[in-house]
């Protein structure tokens, strides 16, 4: 296994979900964890909590991953301390709305698209030139079964995914001869903030998306996320695609 303690692992949209996921299992690892978030209390509570059950060092800001000159600005400012990246969870991201396309809120198509696709680029570009410059990185790229199959009202969203599997490989292929090392987690259905996030807080629209089969929970993703950053430095995990035993695909789920 390839040793995280006392490396830094940076991990966006930190707060909730996978992210906070995440940095508890990278915490219970031995790494530092460097997050970041747009909430600023859930960062502070999340930093204490590591600090309490696994004794990790952890650096916390808030960022949002849209604002191309303050993630440069970020990256660039970072404690020397924190500066060494070792692993990237590009994790920042979300779905709006489940509507047709001539129907598409136009907001919704570009939170979702500056947030999936291009913030996941700013923050890339912005880590991978340190990785390059030291000879030593991971970039772990949090996608979704929505980026290899689309589904009824997923236009746009399954578009974004679809373009993180594309930046993913795409990476891969510009890092090769170096020792840098590019994956891609994709999950089906998680049960985190996500639904309630796509239908703008209705608890009872959200509800129903997991309703009658045991979804994965945020832990899953984040055991998968750090198997792939634990293999051999000669073993890449390419791509991994997680899904809850009762789903096939997004459009085939046996519901009790």
């Amino acid at each position: 296994m390839h040793s995280l303690r006392n490396k830094v692992v940076f991990i966006t949209g930190a707060s909730s979900g996978i992210g906070r996921s995440c940095a508890r299992a990278f915490a219970a690892e031995g790494a530092k964890i460097l997050m970041a978030a747009r909430r600023k209390d859930r960062l502070a509570a999340l930093q204490a909590e590591l600090k309490k059950e696994f004794g990790a060092t952890s650096h916390g800001f808030t960022l949002d991953v849209r604002d191309q000159p303050a993630v440069e600005k970020a990256v660039a400012g970072l404690p020397a301390a924190w500066a060494a990246i070792e692993v990237l969870v590009n994790n920042a991201g979300l779905s709006r709305g489940l509507d047709k396309l001539h129907e598409g809120k136009l907001d919704d198509w570009e939170e979702m698209i500056d947030t999936n696709v291009k913030g996941l680029l700013y923050v890339s570009r912005a880590v991978v030139q340190g990785m390059v410059a030291r000879g030593s990185g991971h970039i772990i790229n949090i996608g979704s079964i929505a980026g290899h199959d689309v589904y009824p009202g997923g236009n746009v969203y399954c578009a974004t995914k679809f373009a993180v599997n594309a930046i993913s490989r795409g990476l891969r292929m510009d890092l090769t001869g170096t020792p840098l090392r590019v994956s891609s987690v994709d999950p089906g259905m998680v049960e985190t903030e996500f639904s309630l996030v796509r239908f703008r807080g209705d608890q009872e629209k959200a509800g129903k998306v997991y309703k009658g089969l045991q979804p994965l929970t945020p832990d899953d993703i984040a055991a998968a996320v750090v198997f792939c950053a634990t293999r051999p430095p000669h073993v890449n995990i390419s791509e991994m695609i997680v899904m809850p035993q009762a789903q096939a695909s997004p459009l085939i789920v046996h519901r009790t």
